[in-house]
């Protein structure tokens, strides 16, 4: 089996000297710098220990950080590889707020295995994992499911992003074509029900947007290099965005080029789970106790009422199935 190597961006939202740095290039309209993008819910170490205990066999984890560290992580673990900004991304993209440009570059990462999963800091472990989730026969494991594209919320532009996704793929792809060649994996039973949302799409001629699951997604390095020579111009422009806006184009994009070149293995969509903190408390408590699913990811909303209530009570759920220390932390 290949090396898998794990990659987490992180931020400490606290940090006077990021602050101050952040306040001397905050945006104007048309950007999105909330504060539910940047603040700590103080669980890091759940992740280090989710790693420990159900994906031991992982190669190398890439922390990637504007700078700073949590004070308990153990540096100097043989697994751990501390990466700052500077060391990876173009000076003309520094300093930069915007998780879009961080995202589109990983790639560029020292030592970074071809086969990599990439974390946010709000996915975790929460049951075991093998490295057969993440990447079967050398191809990421992954669920391919066309969907409409449906927004909610006129504030916020992630649905702005997910289109220019898409408009960037189908600008070099023709959806019958790819669909043909590939149909096995277009219409695969690991998808379950969730294929017949690809049946409906089929009467369009363009791709609209595919399903996001906001959980770790497993890339192939090689499919970046290939994204960033075939739309460098595009990429380079999102990268000098310090803050995320709706122009932007996000990892996603790498994802869908893996799709369209059938650079990956269908995968049931069953795998983890995505909620919101503050709509979904009680299934997020439920599913970490119970070790549900595999992975979860607990997105942050501003319109969270009691923060640190929130903060405690999540971690309470997660102190049931990590109660010790692992050994990324001293």
């Amino acid at each position: 089996m290949e090396k898998i190597d794990f990659v987490l961006t992180w931020v400490d939202g606290s940090d006077p000297d990021w602050l101050a740095q952040r306040r001397e290039y905050q945006p104007g309209r048309g950007t999105d710098a909330g504060e539910s993008r940047y603040r700590d819910w103080d669980n890091l170490q759940y992740w280090f220990r989710g790693v420990e205990k159900f994906a031991p066999w992982v190669n190398k984890i890439y922390f990637v950080t504007w700078g700073h560290v949590p004070k308990w992580l153990n540096t100097a673990h043989e697994k751990i590889q501390i990466v700052k900004h500077e060391d990876f991304m173009a000076p003309a993209y520094l300093p930069t707020f915007n998780i879009n440009s961080i995202e589109l570059n990983l790639h560029r990462i020292k030592g970074l295995s071809e086969h990599f999963v990439f974390f946010n800091d709000d996915m975790f472990l929460i049951d075991s994992v093998k490295q057969e989730d993440f990447f079967k026969n050398g191809l990421p494991c992954d669920c391919c499911i066309e969907t409409a594209l449906v927004q909610d919320n006129i504030r916020n532009p992630f649905a702005n992003i997910l289109m220019n996704d898409a408009a960037l793929v189908n600008m070099h792809y023709n959806k019958k074509e790819v669909i043909k060649k590939q149909a096995k994996k277009w219409f695969s039973p690991a998808y379950g029900a969730m294929l017949f949302r690809n049946v409906l799409m089929l009467p369009y001629r363009e791709f609209s947007s595919f399903k996001y699951s906001h959980l770790p997604s497993p890339f192939l390095k090689a499919t970046y290099w290939k994204v960033w020579d075939e739309e460098g111009a595009v990429l380079d422009e999102v990268c000098k965005n310090r803050f995320r806006t709706v122009f932007d184009v996000n990892q996603y994009v790498m994802k869908y080029w893996q799709y369209m070149e059938g650079k990956f293995t269908p995968q049931s969509p069953k795998l983890g789970r995505f909620y919101t903190i503050g709509k979904h408390d009680q299934q997020i408590h439920h599913t970490i106790r119970r070790q549900a699913c595999k992975m979860i990811c607990l997105n942050d909303d501003v319109n969270v009422g009691d923060f640190e209530k929130q903060k405690k009570e999540i971690q309470k759920s997660f102190e049931v199935i990590f109660p010790e220390k692992s050994s990324f932390e001293m």
